[in-house]
Formats: C-alpha cells, sequence, structure tokens
C-alpha cells in the first residue's frame, strides 16, 4: 500500500510546492553487453565499467534518500552482470532491502531470463524480424522470441524505440505482441539522436503519422501503455519538460539530475515518451494519470 500513499503526497510536493524530487532511477549497472547495436551510445566506449556490488548498493542508498522510489536496472546488457557468486537477483534484493518500492530490467532478450526476481521486465524489441535485426545483429530477433516465450514472469512488457529504420514496423509490431500470452503491454519511444546516430532520427511529420496510428490501435484495445494524452505532445515536443523525475546513474559513475541528452541539448529531439507523459500527468490528463498509476501499482509482485 506504500505507493498508493507515497504517490499522492510525492505529487502534491512537485506540482504546488516545487520540490523537484525524483520519483524514480535509472540505474546503469554495466556497459557490458553482448550486442552492438546501431542505436547504442552506451556500448562501445574505449573503457568497460562493471559496477561492483557495492558501489551499486551505495549508488541505490543516494538515489533512496533524493526521494526516488522506483528503480530500473540497465546496461549494457544487465543479466550478464554477476560478482562472486551474486547476480542481478541479488541487486533486486538489495534494492527492496535499501526500501525501494518496486525494481524493473530493461534486457535485449539474448539469453534466458525466466529466473529473474524483478517486479517487472522490459524486453526491447526494435520490429518484426529483420527490422530488428538490421539494428541489434542477425539472430538476434529469434534469440528474442525463443527466450521471450520460454519466460513464465508473470510481468513482461514489451519496448520499442521507433527511428528511420523501424517505424515501417510498428503496427505489425502491436499486432504480435498483443498475440504474446506473457507479454501485458507494450511502450512506445522515438529516437533521440545521440551523437553518431543522428541518421537514425525520424523526422517530425513521420513521427507525427506513425503517432497517430499508434493512438488508434490504443483506441481499439491493444495493450498501448502510453497515453493518449502523452503521445500527442511528442508529436511535436513543445512542452514543459519535467526530466528531474527521473535521476540518472551512468555505468561510469556519473550522477545527473536529468537525462543525458540534456546535456547533448537535445531535448527539442527528444524521443523519450516519459517526457510527454511527465508533461501530460503535471497537466491533470487523466488518462495518463491512470496509465501512471497502473503502470507503478502493476509493478509490484
Amino acid at each position: 500500500m506504500k505507493p498508493l500513499f507515497y504517490l499522492p503526497f510525492w505529487f502534491v510536493r512537485a506540482k504546488f510546492a516545487g520540490k523537484k524530487t525524483p520519483l524514480q532511477t535509472v540505474l546503469f549497472i554495466s556497459n557490458q553487453c553482448n550486442l552492438k547495436c546501431k542505436h547504442c551510445c552506451v556500448y562501445g566506449t574505449e573503457n568497460l565499467y562493471i559496477k561492483s556490488f557495492e558501489q551499486i548498493r551505495e549508488e541505490l542508498l543516494y538515489s533512496y534518500n533524493l526521494g526516488s522510489r522506483f528503480v530500473d536496472f540497465e546496461g549494457g546488457e544487465p543479466f550478464l552482470w554477476n560478482e562472486n557468486g551474486k547476480n542481478i537477483n541479488d541487486l533486486f534484493r538489495l534494492a527492496k532491502q535499501t526500501g525501494f518500492f518496486s525494481t524493473t530490467v530493461t534486457t535485449n532478450a539474448q539469453q534466458p531470463f525466466n529466473q529473474c526476481d524483478a517486479d517487472a521486465v522490459w524486453v526491447s524489441l526494435d520490429g518484426m524480424g529483420n527490422y530488428h535485426d538490421q539494428i541489434r545483429g542477425r539472430g538476434s530477433f529469434d534469440r528474442l522470441v525463443e527466450n521471450l516465450s520460454q519466460c513464465k514472469h508473470p510481468k513482461i512488457s514489451i519496448n520499442m524505440v521507433i527511428n528511420s529504420l523501424n517505424y515501417f514496423s510498428v503496427e505489425e509490431t502491436i499486432v504480435w505482441a498483443s498475440k504474446q500470452p506473457n507479454v501485458q503491454s507494450l511502450a512506445f519511444n522515438f529516437h533521440t539522436p545521440y551523437l553518431g546516430t543522428e541518421n537514425l532520427f525520424l523526422d517530425w511529420h513521420t513521427r507525427s503519422e506513425i503517432i497517430d496510428k499508434i493512438i488508434q490501435f490504443k483506441k481499439a484495445g491493444y495493450p498501448v501503455m502510453n497515453s493518449i494524452s502523452g503521445l500527442k505532445l511528442m508529436k511535436t515536443n513543445q512542452f514543459k519538460k519535467y526530466c528531474w523525475i527521473t535521476n540518472f546513474i551512468l555505468s561510469d559513475g556519473t550522477r545527473l539530475n536529468e537525462c543525458q541528452g540534456k546535456q547533448q541539448n537535445l531535448c527539442d529531439r527528444c524521443g523519450f515518451c516519459m517526457a510527454g507523459e511527465m508533461a501530460s500527468m503535471f497537466r491533470f490528463k487523466a488518462d495518463t494519470v491512470l496509465a501512471g498509476l497502473r503502470l507503478r501499482l502493476k509493478d509490484r509482485k
């Protein structure tokens, strides 16, 4: 029941008292990965960073003391992390012991994840078949499908980042995901053109058309997690950003109060649809508020 009390308390403080307290943490535990994705700005750096258990403990405590109560573990590929017999499940337990309400993990699903103890799992899917493979590498789609089909985790969602290579596959991805018995929902983002990945940025006209299609599917009852109000804001990106709601700790230990896109002056081309969701929430859009509550309460076992 704690989130039911904490979420309204947090919102009132943020909206009416101007308290910029993070609600969630994105914690990169390593930049080690088993894929070389075309859109990635994490893998491929000169230095390999793999955090120790104690470093992660300290970073979780730091984030909790800031006010964060939800944590998403990311990489690289988080399921590659291990230390002296500990694996990522030990990190989920550590987060709960620290006081976080729920834990999520984002994976490329290239290895089995059916023993995952996170409250919710996000599987990164970049379209059907060749659309996915041209971004993540040959055979990666088939491995994802196989590992996803074998996973019995009760709370799995799909995350698709739409770019100039895969936007043709959005509709078939929605239909496919809706037919997977162990997939609860799917969420959409658009590619943010970090340095070296500018060619993947989707033009604004096409983005608007794609958003209209996603909204049509949502209205038809397909399990799209994004709210309609939030999606509409992402058509132009002309809205006030509230990205301080999430704090980020990068794989090299860098701590950010907002996403690293701001450092690269990319806010006007942001593709993170959570920005639209947060702005819509502060506008008291009922569909966004309900979507947020469903997400936060759903992520708890």
